[in-house]
């Protein structure tokens, strides 16, 4: 076995190595000095190395420039060409003539709508309206209560106001205000998606 001595390289690299387990002074110095370095480190060296610089192409001899982006920031997003649905102009619709079936499940649905003797439920004036109603609007007609509607019956033929290929807005006269429908095509066929009532 070797016997150690206070002599050559082996003994300095000991004197080093051992310094910061002597006391925990030494070790929270040694730390501290530690942090202190690879802070500087981190610091410096990026800026020594400096930004990678545009490389020609071997293929084309054309220069390509590499991006870097600095730690803790986003990447930016590179840019298309394709359109957008903002970049495109809306195509207006252009009028047609009123579908007749349109017209159909508006006198329907009208018809349902002032139909509300005394007694009835609500689910039971919401059945009555469901074939004519389009899924999303029936939960908005849910918070209606029948009891409330001030029409019993439609009094006159409905009248169009606008007509497109997928859409028909008319207002149908009944003995209390006029209702102003508007229906739409949907794969189930012709819908009412809105109403108001208007005097």
């Amino acid at each position: 076995m070797p016997i150690r001595t206070n002599r050559g390289r082996a003994a300095v690299y000991r004197r080093l190595w051992g310094w910061p387990l002597r006391s925990p002074r030494h070790l929270i110095g040694a730390l501290v000095f530690l942090a202190i370095l690879i802070t500087a480190l981190g610091i410096v060296l990026p800026k020594v190395v400096g930004k990678p610089q545009a490389k020609a192409s071997p293929t084309t001899g054309t220069t390509t420039s590499v991006t870097t982006t600095p730690p803790g920031v986003a990447a930016p997003v590179p840019t298309s060409n394709l359109p957008t649905r903002l970049s495109t102009p809306l195509a207006t619709p252009t009028p047609a003539p009123p579908n007749a079936d349109a017209i159909r499940v508006a006198k329907e649905w009208a018809a349902a709508w002032v139909n509300h003797p005394a007694g009835i439920t609500s689910d039971q004036w919401l059945a009555q309206l469901k074939p004519f109603t389009t899924e999303e609007y029936l939960p908005v007609m849910g918070t209606v209560d029948p009891a409330n509607i001030p029409a019993t019956k439609v009094t006159g033929e409905p009248v169009v106001g606008t007509s497109y290929p997928n859409s028909v807005q008319l207002t149908i006269p009944t003995d209390g205000p006029k209702l102003a429908i508007t229906v739409v095509s949907t794969n189930a066929g012709w819908r009412v998606a809105d109403y108001d009532q208007a005097s």
